[in-house]
């Protein structure tokens, strides 16, 4: 019993290595500080050295200033002229039946849905063909453009100049909302608040023309394309109802010879009307039939569709694509206003992380120091 209390007493006791390896780590902790506090003049001066070129930095480095505006979709109200222009072509789009009901066509429809017009006005903002071409009547993208080297060969002039043009194009950017995708923002970077504000309200009135031509584009090109479609198809009716005609006249000719030669002038009951050379109605109306047909232009009277596609046709004749009039594609949530702050540089969060960084490079220079001394 006292040999085992014995030993459990021995393992509770703390072996002598162990004392003395508690007491060196508790000396090298003491030596660090130790050391620290005797290189504190390097930590200081490597601390005043950083944060003196991060403001510097912070100081030189050029400024962004990014001017934003907000929209969403249009509201009807904002379109409506668009709209009632539209809708004037409409009755030339629906299908008349021949029982009197009108079938309403929606070829039209998406042309005055305001998402679909929201659509288009992103849509053209993000273009890189419209950037550029915005870009290049800016003065200041001329004197970057002139800076660029002649002596250049023809391959490094493009590379240079699809280099300025991409730098440039990234200065005009959006996105959506992540919890509403029909809210859109729209930003424009400059060096500074009056120049990013000219550069988007610029840029905004470019895109508000273009998307507008786009519609009435749009417009005009399913209008064109109905007229094509109804004149088409009326030459295609008219050579039906000319061929009918003439079908009718030869029948009805064969029809009269076979009448006079049978002595039947007056109209004749059940004597084989589903006949080809019908015979029963006489030889006398035969002959009328005959000068009728003759004499018949208008070939409404066989194919009533082309009454229907006339109509049609004047009415497209009479109305026209009006490309001054005037609608939103997208409507202001915030419109675009000088910044107040810079986008960068964040001089004070520069300094704080210059500070931050001249310290910690101190320190790691006094301990690569005095590392070196104890080996």
């Amino acid at each position: 019993m006292s040999d085992q209390l014995f030993k459990e007493q021995q393992q509770e006791l703390p072996t002598l290595g162990q004392y003395y390896s508690r007491q060196e780590d508790e000396i090298d902790l003491k030596e660090l500080f130790l050391a620290l506090w005797k290189g504190k003049w390097i930590i200081v001066l490597s601390t005043f050295l950083v944060t003196v070129l991060a403001i510097a930095y912070a100081l030189s480095a050029t400024q962004k200033w990014t001017a934003q505006a907000i929209v969403t979709v249009p509201q009807v109200s904002d379109f409506s002229q668009y709209q009632k222009m539209v809708n004037g072509f409409q009755p030339a789009f629906d299908i008349y039946q021949e029982d009197g009901a009108v079938l309403v066509s929606e070829s039209l429809a998406s042309l005055v849905d305001s998402e679909k017009l929201f659509s288009l006005y992103i849509q053209q903002f993000q273009s890189k063909s419209n950037k550029l071409d915005y870009i290049a009547t800016l003065e200041a993208f001329k004197q970057d453009k002139a800076l660029i080297s002649s002596e250049l060969s023809d391959e490094e002039l493009e590379r240079a100049e699809q280099l300025l043009y991409s730098k440039w194009s990234d200065k005009l950017d959006s996105s959506s909302q992540k919890d509403n995708s029909s809210i859109y923002t729209l930003n424009g970077t400059w060096e500074n608040a009056e120049g990013s504000f000219s550069f988007l309200a610029g840029y905004l009135d470019y895109i508000d023309v273009k998307a507008k031509n786009v519609a009435i584009s749009n417009l005009a090109s399913i209008v064109n394309g109905k007229f094509n479609g109804l004149t088409q198809e009326k030459r295609l009716l008219e050579d039906q109802a000319k061929s009918r005609l003439k079908i009718e006249l030869e029948q009805s000719r064969y029809a009269l010879q076979i009448a006079k030669a049978a002595k039947l002038n007056a109209p004749v009951e059940n004597l084989g009307d589903k006949d080809i050379f019908s015979i029963n109605m006489g030889a006398n109306a035969l002959e009328a039939k005959v000068k009728v047909l003759e004499r018949l232009e208008q070939l409404e009277i066989l194919e009533p569709k082309i009454q229907i596609i006339n109509s049609k046709l004047k009415l497209l004749n009479q109305l026209a694509v009006d490309p001054s009039i005037v609608f939103q594609t997208s409507r202001f949530i915030e419109r675009p206003e000088k910044p107040l702050s810079r986008t960068s540089p964040k001089r004070p969060l520069i300094a704080i992380l210059g500070t931050f960084l001249g310290g910690l490079l101190g320190c790691f220079i006094v301990l690569v120091r005095f590392a070196f001394r104890e080996k």
